[in-house]
This record gives structure tokens, C-alpha cells and sequence, in this order.
């Protein structure tokens, strides 16, 4: 893509800050270039699928779709030097894409795009007070304030000793980050002292509430199990301080997941566990640093409006949004000899969400045991839906 291919992009994104369709007079005044070549570079867009045209009842215009916004994160991402090149898709979830990417010294990092929006309730209109009554919600708003969120508290819990991967760099709705040698708990069905890892795990929910902190989804979705036997938290936009008016239902729920979890997968039962206000005294406010990093009262407002409205759709409709796809930090593993292809082809599986399968039968799974004893559960993907990315 040409840099004039990029002006027009970066146009259509000023412009939608203030347009729900951008009209192509304001594409060519914000891109600087004259009708004609704006309109060329309109054409080419529209046929690579990083833009969309509308109509409404005053005028026909454009608008960015998510990956236009992926082409221009990216781009900002490799000017940094942060990203050099894109690699497998590692992972699908239901509000994100996670991909290996080449950083700095080509040393391999995790790329997430947050995408917000794309399955069920993309369609539902959401009355938030903070768009004007004429404007509709943007998707791509809220992806990246949740990629906001999500570094922000990456950064300020590694920095404070968390066990959590190292952030690397942020920008629109991608948040790249250490890529970490483990499996997702979820995938793990054996352990070899499950009351240890409990231990660790509440814990954890401890040390963060003494530090301000409730994680919100605090599951196996979202912890990641090393080789040692180290857990790795993951997946931040739902977390919360322990001064928010629903802190101690929220921090119930993460003891009760970890709980009901072990019970089921381990027959580990233990009638120890954290309760709010007796094991959950602040003594350090990282939840100011949060908001002093640049991510502020106000983004957390909104973001925490958008996640409430969703679940409440959600408990309304009688749909369980949970079962559409996996839990955004859930790994699908590829095998290796995909995934080996130019920048663009990879690009253009970004598009498309991964259907996965949410059975548990043996047969969709990979099971092997890791330097500690623990059994591993890897989910396979069908030939079908191989061949199905492959021919995006």
C-alpha cells in the first residue's frame, strides 16, 4: 500500500470521530489530496476490504472496518519498531485475535487486536450517554479503550511484580506483549498438587485487592500454567478497583470460579478461601496509577457502561454470549506449517473469525504431559476450517 493509501485510511478515522459515514469531500480535504487521486485511492481500499461504502438519507460516504483499523495500527506499530512482521494466529476469542508477530532483534511477541462488537451484539444499538443522540456507537471506540485498559493495568501490575506478561507497546485497539511458554489452565486436566496451585491462585486474588485491584474474570480462561508450575494472569479490560460499588461482588466471583473450577476438574475442595473486607485490605493504590497512566476515570466509565450493557442484553435476550466462541485468552492451536505466508495473506485472515468447536470430546483434543507431570490438553482444528482461513 502506498503512503496515499494510508492518508485516506487515516482520514476516514479522523473524520469518523464526528461523521458516522465519512462523505468523500472531507476525505479529500483531511487526506490533502485532490478529488481525483482521493477517489482513486477510495476505489483501491474499497477492493482490498479495508473500507465500506453507506448511504444514508443525505449522502453516500464511507467508513473504516476493522481491517483498515488493523492496517493502520499496524503500520504505527512498525514504524515503532515494535513489529516487524506477523506470523500464525495463535488464538481466537469472542471479542479478539491473537497472533505471533516479530519485535525488536526479530525476537517473537503476542500481537492482540481487540474487536469488540463483531459477534451478537454487534447489531444491538446501546443508549450510552457519552455519544451524542445523532451519533451512533463506534465498535472500534470501545476495542480501543479496551486495549487502553488492558496495558494500562499490564504495565502498572508488571511493574509492581505481578506474575503477568511484560507490555510492550500499545496503539488503537492492539496491545503487544511477552509471548509466554504455557498452556492456558483451561486445557490442563491434571495437576500435580492441585491444593498448591489453589493456594497460589487465591492468593493472587489477594495480593491484588491489597494492591486495589479485582481482576473481574479472574478463571481458566485467563491464567496461564508454565512448566514450573507458574501461574500467569492475562486478559485486563474487565478489572476493577476495590472502591467500585459492586468491588465485592466482583471479587466473590473470582474466589468463586477458581473454587467451582478445582471442584470440577480436580476434586480439590478446600474450605480456605479469601473473603472480601476481611482478606482484601488496600494497601497500596494501584488503581491511582492506572488512571495516572493515561487511562482515565472517564474511559473506565465507558468501557465498564459498554460491558454492563452487553451482559444485560445478554441476561434479557436469554443468550449466552459465553458459548459463541471461546474465552478471548483461550489458545486454538495451529500446526506449525501454517501460517508461513506474506504479511498481506496473513492480514487478510484477520478478518474472519475462527469458528471453533466447543465440544470436549477426547477426539478434538491433543493430550501430552509437560516436564512436570501435568497432562495437557490441546484443542486440534479441523482440516475444514484450515482450509476455510486459508482460502480468505
Amino acid at each position: 500500500m502506498s503512503n496515499d493509501d494510508f492518508r485516506v485510511l487515516t482520514a476516514i478515522e479522523v473524520g469518523s470521530r464526528n461523521h458516522d459515514i465519512v462523505p468523500a469531500p472531507l476525505i479529500a480535504q483531511l487526506s490533502h489530496l485532490r478529488g481525483g487521486g482521493a477517489n482513486k485511492r477510495i476505489g483501491d481500499l474499497i477492493k482490498r476490504k479495508l473500507i465500506a461504502t453507506e448511504q444514508n438519507s443525505k449522502y453516500k460516504g464511507y467508513k473504516l472496518v476493522y481491517a483498515g483499523y488493523d492496517y493502520l495500527a499496524l503500520r504505527t506499530l512498525s514504524k515503532r519498531g515494535t513489529v516487524t512482521s506477523v506470523g500464525n494466529q495463535i488464538g481466537v476469542g469472542k471479542e479478539s485475535d491473537i497472533f505471533v508477530v516479530a519485535g525488536e532483534d526479530e525476537k517473537e511477541v503476542v500481537l492482540k487486536l481487540h474487536r469488540l462488537g463483531r459477534q451478537s451484539f454487534r447489531n444491538v444499538k446501546l443508549k450510552r450517554d457519552y455519544f451524542r443522540q445523532d451519533q451512533s456507537p463506534s465498535w472500534m471506540y470501545m476495542s480501543r479503550l479496551s486495549a487502553m485498559k488492558e496495558y494500562a493495568f499490564m504495565k502498572v501490575l508488571y511493574e509492581n511484580g505481578f506474575p503477568v506478561p511484560v507490555p510492550v507497546d500499545q496503539n488503537r485497539h492492539c496491545v503487544v506483549m511477552e509471548f509466554v511458554e504455557a498452556f492456558p489452565l483451561r486445557q490442563i486436566s491434571q495437576v500435580g498438587e492441585p491444593g498448591k496451585l489453589y493456594s497460589k491462585l487465591m492468593d493472587l486474588i489477594v495480593r491484588l485487592a491489597k494492591y486495589g485491584l479485582i481482576h473481574g474474570d479472574f478463571n481458566e480462561f485467563n491464567i496461564l500454567l508454565k512448566d514450573d508450575g507458574t501461574p500467569i494472569l492475562i486478559d485486563f479490560p474487565q478489572m476493577v478497583s476495590t472502591s467500585h460499588p459492586n468491588a465485592e461482588f466482583y471479587f466473590n466471583r473470582d474466589v468463586d470460579c477458581i473454587r467451582t473450577f478445582f471442584k470440577r476438574r480436580y476434586n480439590y475442595e478446600s474450605v480456605l478461601y479469601p473473603k472480601f473486607g476481611l482478606d482484601s485490605n488496600k494497601e497500596f493504590d494501584l488503581d491511582v496509577q492506572v488512571a495516572a497512566s493515561g487511562f482515565t476515570k472517564k474511559d473506565q466509565t465507558q468501557l465498564e457502561n459498554y460491558m454492563n450493557e452487553l451482559n444485560n442484553h445478554a441476561s434479557n435476550s436469554g443468550e449466552d454470549y459465553a458459548d459463541e466462541m471461546p474465552s478471548d485468552e483461550e489458545i486454538v492451536y495451529e500446526s506449525d506449517e501454517e501460517g508461513e505466508n506474506g504479511n498481506e495473506e496473513v492480514l487478510d485472515n484477520t478478518k474472519s473469525a475462527t469458528d471453533t468447536d466447543q465440544d470436549s470430546d477426547d477426539e478434538d483434543y491433543i493430550v501430552e504431559t509437560d516436564r512436570l507431570g501435568n497432562t495437557i490438553r490441546r484443542k486440534r482444528i479441523p482440516d475444514t476450517d484450515k482450509n476455510d482461513g486459508a482460502d480468505v
